[in-house]
């Protein structure tokens, strides 16, 4: 057993891994992000479903390992020869679990709502490469074991009892609070080098703070309402409903104007109306009323009034997302954006367009498409 032990310690790979190991905890990471990026498709499928529950059940259990291997616990067992590998599924495990809020959002054609976990995300990976003490460390593990568990459960629990509001986001972050406090307790418990090198009251009191701030990010609309996503989203000149499809007539932007189909700059005809389409995933079963907000600026206040608030329900399950749109008519030029919401208040995302009136100007780059 000896042998074999000291035969495995000075392996090929356990050299590798000791010389390049700095760089080795961010390729996991970023492995485990592209793993997950190109294997997930929508957040209802078994497959999805049974991914991000092996990955958040494995990273808890390599959180606990890996927290009491500088005790001693696993000397003479099995795990003895696998406790180096523990950090870098840590990183895998960290990397999956954070690609999947990004995919199933990555859709949506809010980006500001994705950007804010995006710059969270960013922060958290430059933090754990710049923090090399161990007890900085230690809280950052916590720290974002609980950020991935806050997402995960509002995306699941959603998902499993066919219900979207905010009763059930609430139930979802006190369930992740709850299981974060509790493998929290259960190491400190059982870990006195844990013990030694952290505050237990320190660290509860960053995980409280973070429960605030993402449910304070909710509320304020700085994160969209999981799991429900803006898939698509335009202002069009037409659009018609024909055998279960919806053929919208609209304008296409300039060419290198990659990131968006559209163009923002609506060329309004005397008597015309204003459509806007939207596109909206929603997990399978789940219903839900969307309101259309429609707000215009008032130049004269510089404020945006609300003109009009439409509301239809979908129902959840189409892979391209269930479709709807409202339209206004005599609108008047300037600038107007319609939020798409939730019966809750809370935004999916935000149509902008600007409305023109110029006889001497015809729409350009007409297009019908079918959605």
């Amino acid at each position: 057993m000896n042998r074999a032990l000291e035969r495995y310690r000075n392996s090929r790979l356990i050299s590798f891994i000791q010389k390049h190991g700095k760089y080795l905890p961010i390729l996991f990471f970023i492995g485990g992000f592209i793993f997950d990026t190109l294997t997930l498709g929508r957040i209802d499928r078994v497959y999805d479903l049974s991914v991000l529950c092996v990955h958040m059940s494995l990273l808890s259990i390599t959180l606990y390992l890996y927290n009491l291997m500088d005790d001693g616990k696993w000397e003479n067992t099995f795990l003895e020869k696998y406790q180096i590998y523990l950090p870098l599924a840590i990183q895998f495990f960290f990397g999956g679990l954070s690609s999947a809020y990004v995919i199933y959002f990555s859709r949506s054609v809010s980006m500001s709502k994705t950007i804010t976990f995006f710059v969270i995300l960013l922060a958290l990976l430059f933090a754990n490469e710049m923090l090399k003490k161990r007890i900085s460390n230690k809280y950052l593990q916590f720290s974002v074991y609980y950020f991935l568990s806050f997402t995960f459960f509002t995306f699941m629990i959603p998902v499993f009892v066919k219900k979207m509001n905010t009763p059930i986001f609430i139930i979802s972050g006190f369930l992740s609070l709850a299981l974060t406090l509790l493998l929290i307790s259960i190491i400190y418990k059982k870990s006195p080098s844990t013990r030694a090198e952290i505050s237990l009251k320190k660290l509860i009191g960053i995980i409280l703070v973070m429960y605030v701030t993402i449910n304070t990010f909710y509320f304020t609309n700085l994160i969209p309402p999981v799991p429900l996503a803006l898939e698509s989203g335009m202002v069009a000149h037409q659009v018609n409903k024909k055998n279960n499809s919806y053929i919208v007539t609209y304008e296409r932007d300039d060419w290198f104007v990659f990131w968006r189909d559209h163009r923002l700059k609506f060329i309004h005809q005397p008597g015309e109306k204003v459509f806007v389409f939207a596109s909206i995933f929603a997990p399978t079963e789940i219903k839900k009323s969307i309101f259309h907000r429609w707000k215009y600026l008032n130049k004269s206040t510089d404020e945006w009034e609300v003109v009009d608030n439409i509301g239809y329900e979908i129902t959840g399950g189409r892979d391209a997302g269930f479709r709807g749109f409202t339209y206004k008519d005599n609108i008047k030029p300037g600038l107007w954006k319609v939020d798409v919401t939730t019966k809750e208040g809370l935004i999916l995302g935000v149509i902008d367009f600007e409305i023109i009136n110029n006889s001497n100007l015809k729409p350009k780059r007409m297009i019908e498409r079918t959605f």
